[in-house]
């Protein structure tokens, strides 16, 4: 057995530990040998390969992002992009790939079905379907929540309202997880349009009430209902997708002056995808990475590996590819998101 592996969109911690547990597997314990390609798919168009062994990922365990390096390329979105993986697979005699990625590598792999593809879901999102959890995101929510948690001093002592942004394109994982963790008095999710108007009279409520400060956390891709406020003038990635963030500042200066409180924003960005991974991902990394090889090894292809109250299980990556994980309204409808 002869695999190409590679990780592709944006990185997050866990990568490493997935790389390493595939190749330990696949060379020990079923006989097989890689190929790993740098950047993702863009890697494996431009031919950017090399042989990948034991000795390429020993002591990467800890490490966060990638050895292999990322990118968010899309072969179908390129001109002839799709016949060159195809060709990749001739070139370098591979049996099929193990793809280590998010909603839009795992989706690639959906637009080009006749590739043998095991798919391995990571990121920090947590919104992809076919799998509970997803490779790096116990600790983007981690960070969050620590960061946040430090929020709380500053925001006392100025007598202030901090508005906290998060990543959270489509599903607002990390913002309600954080959120709830740290006990923030309002969260913002894209899941459910906000209301600036009702933010702004709980803000009032829990500064009157309970304390002199407060803490609201919004995912990046949250919306407001239409017509309530203006949005932020997003940019385009090389896929014709919106580079989200700048939403938290809109609202703080929406809430400034609905309330007359000091308002300031934070942004986490790219720290939540920063760092040693936690000890949950790193196994939930090793053991998606391991399933994935057995999965290649008895042909299964067209697959992703996930997991489901804990085992782990194989969807169709068609059915991956239909829609996002998002947060359950069961979860979301709470004061704190509603704000009603």
């Amino acid at each position: 057995m002869r695999l190409g592996i590679l990780t592709g969109g944006g990185d997050c911690p866990g990568l490493n530990a997935a790389l390493r547990a595939a190749v330990r597997h696949g060379d020990t314990e079923r006989g097989g040998s890689f190929v790993g390609f740098r950047y993702g798919w863009r890697g494996v168009m431009e031919g950017l390969a090399e042989e990948f062994t034991i000795e390429d990922v020993r002591g990467i365990l800890p490490r966060g992002g990638t050895v292999l390096g990322t990118s968010g390329t899309q072969p179908h979105r390129v001109d002839g992009g799709v016949d060159r993986v195809r060709e990749a697979l001739a070139v370098h005699r591979l049996d099929g790939f193990v793809v280590i990625g998010g909603e839009g590598t795992i989706g690639a792999a959906s637009q080009m079905l006749d590739v043998p593809v095991i798919g391995v879901p990571k990121t920090i999102d947590n919104d992809i379907r076919g799998t509970d959890a997803s490779i790096g995101f116990q600790t983007a929510a981690q960070i969050a929540t620590d960061l946040i948690d430090r929020l709380y001093s500053t925001a006392e002592s100025h007598r202030r309202v901090m508005v906290c942004e998060v990543m959270g394109r489509h599903a607002g994982w990390i913002g309600y997880t954080a959120g709830v963790a740290t006990g923030a008095d309002v969260i913002v999710l894209p899941e459910h349009p906000f209301d600036p108007e009702l933010i702004s009279r709980r803000v009032r409520e829990v500064i009157a009430i309970r304390r002199p400060f407060s803490i609201v956390v919004v995912s990046e891709g949250a919306v407001p209902i239409p017509g309530a406020m203006a949005m932020p003038d997003y940019a385009l990635d090389e896929n014709g997708f919106p580079r989200l963030g700048g939403i938290g500042a809109v609202l703080a200066g929406e809430i400034g002056r609905r309330t007359g409180f000091e308002t300031r924003v934070t942004v986490l960005g790219h720290v939540q995808r920063g760092g040693s991974p936690v000890a949950f991902d790193r196994v939930l990394a090793t053991r998606l990475a391991r399933a994935a090889v057995d999965a290649a090894a008895e042909g299964r292809w067209g697959t992703l590996v996930g997991t489901h109250a804990g085992e782990i299980e194989l969807t169709p990556i068609e059915d991956v590819a239909a829609g996002s994980r998002t947060v359950p309204e069961t979860l979301w409808r709470i004061p704190e998101v509603l704000c009603t």
